[in-house]
C-alpha cells in the first residue's frame, strides 16, 4: 500500500487502546504502513495545544476515540461534548494545518432510528440522545476544519479487544437458562477488523472527502444476533424475545439502525459483507 500511495505513509491513530483502534494499527501493521497508535496517555485530545503538537507530522490522523458511555450522557453532555465534538475539531484543524487527511468515525445515533429503509449518508441528522447529539456536532467539526475528512459513520461495533454485546450475551449465557433480548431495535452487527479495513481500503483508494457508511451489510435484531452468538458458542440456553420498554434506559435507543452504503459504491469501495457471515468468521477470535 505504501508503494501505491506514498502520500498516505504515516498514519496516526487516536484511540488505539480501544477495539477499533488496536485492529486498525494492526491492519496497518500487515499492510507495511507506518502507523502510531496514540492511547489516552498518550495525547490528551482536549488539549489543542497538545493536540496540534503530536498530530503533526502524519499523513492521515484516525480519530477513533469518544466518549461512548450513552446513558451516562444524559448527565453530563458537557463533558461528552468536550471529547465527541470540542476534541475534533482540535483534531481536524491539526490535520489540516500540515495537509494530512482526517478521518472521523462516527455513529448511527446521529439518526432518529424512525426509519423504515436504510439511511442515506446524506439523510438529515435527527439525534434523540445527547451521546447522538455530541456525534453530530463532531461530525460538523470535522466537515468545517478539515476539508479533507472522511466521516465514516459506524454501528453495533464488537471485536476481540474489549468488552462488547456478543461477550455479554456468551457470559450471561453461560450462567443462565434463559435470556430475553429484545427484538424491535434492528441493527447492523459490525466486525472492528472490518471496519479497520474499510477505512484503510477508504483511504487507498483516495476517496473523495465525505460521508460514508463502515456497517456489515444486511440487517438483523439483538435478539436475532444473541441467537447467533450462542449458536457459535456451542451454548443451549434458551433466548425469548422482547421489546425495548421492557428495559427502560436513560438514553433512548434508535429502533431502526440500519445504514446505506451508496457513497462507497460511488467512490469505487466495496462495502463490508452481510453481518451474518462476517460474524461466522469473526465468532472464534471474539469469543476465544
Amino acid at each position: 500500500m505504501t508503494d501505491d500511495n506514498p502520500q498516505f505513509a504515516r498514519w496516526a491513530v487516536v484511540g488505539a487502546g480501544g477495539m477499533l483502534g488496536t485492529d486498525l494499527v494492526a491492519r496497518l501493521a500487515e499492510a507495511g504502513v507506518a502507523a502510531t497508535g496514540l492511547r489516552r496517555a498518550d495525547l490528551d485530545v482536549t488539549d489543542p495545544d497538545a493536540v496540534a503538537r503530536v498530530v503533526a507530522g502524519y499523513d492521515v490522523v484516525v480519530n477513533a476515540t469518544a466518549w461512548t458511555a450513552v446513558d451516562d450522557a444524559e448527565t453530563r453532555e458537557a463533558e461528552a461534548f468536550a471529547v465527541n465534538a470540542t476534541a475534533v475539531a482540535h483534531l481536524a484543524r491539526a490535520a489540516h494545518a500540515t495537509g494530512a487527511r482526517f478521518v472521523h468515525v462516527s455513529t448511527d445515533y446521529v439518526f432518529d432510528g424512525t426509519a423504515s429503509t436504510p439511511y442515506a449518508e446524506d439523510a438529515p441528522v435527527a439525534p434523540r440522545s445527547a451521546y447522538g447529539r455530541t456525534k453530530a456536532a463532531g461530525e460538523w467539526a470535522a466537515r468545517a476544519e478539515a476539508p479533507d475528512h472522511l466521516v465514516v459513520r459506524t454501528a453495533w461495533l464488537y471485536g476481540a479487544h474489549g468488552g462488547c454485546f456478543p461477550k455479554t450475551m456468551a457470559r450471561l449465557a453461560a450462567d443462565r437458562d434463559l435470556l430475553t433480548v429484545v427484538d424491535d431495535q434492528v441493527g447492523q452487527p459490525t466486525w472492528t477488523r472490518d471496519l479497520a479495513d474499510l477505512v484503510v481500503r477508504l483511504v487507498a483508494a483516495a476517496a473523495p472527502a465525505g460521508t460514508y457508511h463502515g456497517t456489515s451489510s444486511g440487517q438483523t435484531s439483538w435478539y436475532g444476533f444473541t441467537r447467533r452468538v450462542l449458536a457459535s458458542a456451542g451454548l443451549a440456553t434458551t433466548v425469548e424475545p422482547t421489546t425495548s420498554d421492557r428495559f427502560p434506559r436513560p438514553a433512548p435507543r434508535p429502533a431502526y439502525s440500519v445504514l446505506g452504503h451508496d457513497a462507497l459504491h460511488a467512490a469505487g469501495v466495496a462495502p463490508i459483507g452481510d453481518w451474518a457471515r462476517r460474524w461466522d468468521a469473526a465468532a472464534a477470535e471474539v469469543l476465544a
